[in-house]
């Protein structure tokens, strides 16, 4: 099959190989538009937030839709991250700023070895929840594309804003993202 084939595009002429080469190539084009439009992003601004549950470091179960009426601040972050180091106490002063409003601040640990992650969090003295995506199912879901990653989360379960990385100053937009959110 493999021969005819060789065969016959021997015999075409070099405008008809052009021909048909620039057709396959619309053709998977047009295919790899259509495979694109539809799939469905997970994680839009607005939308709900994907639903997980994950045991913290206190063995406890959380469960994200159990948290609707809190605004939830979610930071995915790994222990090889130089501004996830900077960030850990940036996102403490905020759950001890806003956790008596209703704010809970959650980190999600990515890496599939928890070792080094807990040992990253020694001498930190986080009081937040703490959780480790040993599948990397909720960071995907998630599309954590950089590190680290922060996704406010609205008292509805809706998404509304994501900062992906981390620089300083970057604090004052999560506060001023969580401010507008508890005046709602």
């Amino acid at each position: 099959m493999i021969n005819t084939y060789l065969m016959a595009i021997k015999t075409m002429t070099r405008k008809r190989i052009i021909k048909a080469t620039k057709h396959v190539f619309f053709q998977c084009l047009m295919l790899g538009l259509l495979i694109c439009s539809m799939q469905v992003k997970a994680l839009e601004l607005g939308q709900i937030a994907p639903d997980f549950t994950l045991k913290n470091l206190q063995g406890i179960n959380l469960n994200l839709t159990e948290q609707r009426g809190e605004i939830i601040v979610i930071n995915f972050w790994a222990s090889w991250c130089g501004p996830c180091r900077k960030e850990m106490p940036v996102l403490q002063k905020l759950h001890d700023k806003y956790n008596n409003l209703g704010v809970s601040v959650w980190g999600v640990n990515v890496e599939q070895e928890n070792q080094a992650g807990r040992e990253f969090l020694k001498g930190l003295n986080l009081t937040f929840p703490i959780f480790f995506d040993q599948t990397n199912k909720i960071s995907a879901t998630y599309q954590v594309e950089a590190m680290p990653t922060t996704v406010i989360i609205d008292r509805n379960g809706k998404v509304r804003k994501v900062f992906r990385g981390f620089k300083v100053g970057y604090e004052k937009k999560y506060a001023k993202a969580i401010k507008k959110l508890i005046r709602e």
